[in-house]
């Protein structure tokens, strides 16, 4: 069964993904669209689009059994040898250098077929499929979600509701966010720390995580790479997380559900950590390589509209009033502001090899809801306390 999607929608919601987050189509553009088959409704309409304005589209089917498109999927996760899982074709690296612009839809068939491999094998996974990764953030790119019946159902909703919710956030004009983020995004580009204190509802302890973001470049979500957005995020001085913090949202993540988790960091490393939920899951994450043990984001959400917060990340992130951090990866504009730049490899491979930068398999958002009701207590950005009025972040008074 796929969700039923008015054309009129489909059109406006694959219009935003074709002329705002990719900002046009010119002739000669090859576009990757990658989803499994149960999104080819958006998948379609984005074809033609591409089409019309003179581009070539470059579509990616991705079997069921396979988490986003990695470079492999369960088959090879349960049954393939480290050998076969490094021995990834070479046309698959061409085709991701070929793309000049890549949308991906998000949206599952069967998420439980994600669960269960084998630690090592989908450690091993993460790792074949970087590269690829790096190949698509250097491009230009945009991530949406399609609505399906698997997801309804993790989010509790039927298919009809949860595709209301979903359809009517991804036809939203993106404009107003611009305006709404600038405050947030003026107090972090200039700040050169920021204080993150939650509630351990465990024991009601006050945690308090400290990070250095001197010389960071911040970055307003307006629509150009996830669709719907909302957020202003920054990637810190890898290297000086310290302190606890207690993240309550319940996040999707590879077919299962991460909730409850409690991260202690101590010289920008993870040290301790537990879940409530999926302890074994959070323990592979964590373990993957020597990038998943430190923090490679932090992140307020700032879009208002967004007042439920659905377990997917590229959701539940960017409800106003929430901060996310990442596990793993830091984003390179947050130390350049050109990441394609000539001299810029140069740059990032430097504040690798210095740590300030964090280069990681992994790259998993977990949020903290600091609504009433959520764990957290207070936000400190270089000084400036924020506030959440009207489900919008704000400078305190």
């Amino acid at each position: 069964m796929t969700a039923f999607i008015e054309p009129a929608a489909l059109a406006a919601w694959a219009n935003y993904l074709l002329d705002h987050s990719l900002g046009g189509i010119a002739s000669g553009d090859r576009i990757m669209l990658k989803g499994e088959p149960i999104t080819w409704p958006l998948m379609d309409v984005l074809q033609q689009g591409i089409i019309r304005r003179g581009g070539v589209p470059d579509l990616y089917l991705v079997p069921p059994d396979n988490n986003r498109g990695q470079v492999w999927g369960a088959a090879m996760a349960r049954l393939g040898t480290p050998e076969q899982i490094r021995a990834v074709p070479v046309w698959h690296r061409q085709r991701y250098e070929s793309m000049t612009g890549y949308i991906e839809i998000l949206g599952a068939e069967n998420p439980e077929s994600f669960t269960g491999w084998p630690p090592e094998a989908q450690a091993a996974i993460a790792r074949a499929d970087e590269p690829f990764k790096s190949i698509r953030l250097a491009k230009n790119w945009v991530l949406t979600l399609f609505p399906t019946p698997a997801f309804a159902e993790i989010e509790g909703m039927s298919l009809e509701e949860y595709t209301r919710l979903v359809v009517q956030a991804s036809t939203t004009d993106p404009s107003e966010l611009e305006s709404l983020e600038e405050p947030i995004y003026r107090v972090m580009e200039q700040a050169d720390w920021i204080s993150i204190h939650t509630r351990d509802p465990r024991d009601g302890r006050l945690l308090e995580l400290h990070m250095d973001i001197a010389g960071r470049h911040a970055v307003k979500c307006t629509g150009k790479r996830n669709f719907p957005d909302g957020e202003v995020f920054t990637s810190p001085d890898a290297r000086t997380p310290e302190g606890e913090i207690f993240v309550d949202l319940p996040v999707f993540y590879n077919g299962v559900t991460l909730q409850g988790i409690y991260l202690k960091l101590a010289q920008g490393q993870i040290i301790d950590f537990s879940a409530q939920r999926e302890m074994e899951t959070l323990r592979r994450i964590i373990d993957t390589d020597a990038g998943s043990r430190r923090i490679g984001e932090v992140a307020l959400g700032m879009n208002a509209g967004l007042t439920r917060a659905l377990k997917h990340p590229l959701f539940v992130e960017k409800v106003g009033g929430t901060l996310h951090i990442a596990i793993g990866a830091s984003y390179p504009e947050c130390y350049v502001r050109d990441a394609n730049a000539p001299e810029a490899k140069a740059i990032l491979d430097s504040l690798a090899r210095e740590g300030i930068l964090n280069r990681s398999a992994q790259h998993v958002d977990i949020v903290v809801d600091f609504r009433p009701g959520g764990c957290g207590a207070e936000v400190i950005i270089g000084g400036n306390r924020l506030e959440v009025e009207k489900g919008i972040w704000r400078v305190a008074g």
